[in-house]
């Protein structure tokens, strides 16, 4: 699922519902085995940016309203949004791993 992040005055973007990835239960190892079983190369991506990877085990371990709050910023940072369709792609099926 390809999911564009744009910002900037005057520019109208759909919003995407983030409540999957808001409340899932995953754990890290589940959210990389998703990862490696649905896009191999993608997480191979994340694992080997220190930045992407120390923010999705960070993202993982806080809670709803925390995760909240880092999906809203890494909207804005271009190093961590290229990730953040990976992440919507595996939040409904990390459970399964």
């Amino acid at each position: 699922m390809a999911f564009a992040l744009t910002t900037g005055a005057g520019i109208a973007s759909a919003v995407p519902d983030v409540s999957p990835i808001i409340n899932s239960t995953c754990t890290y190892p589940q959210v990389m085995a998703a990862l490696n079983a649905e896009n191999p190369d993608a997480a191979n991506q994340v694992t080997s940016n220190p930045i992407a990877n120390a923010w999705l085990q960070q993202l993982v371990a806080s809670p709803p309203e925390g995760r909240r709050a880092m999906v809203a910023q890494a909207q804005g940072v271009p190093a961590l949004a290229q990730y953040t369709g990976l992440i919507f792609q595996v939040a409904g099926t990390c459970n399964n791993y």
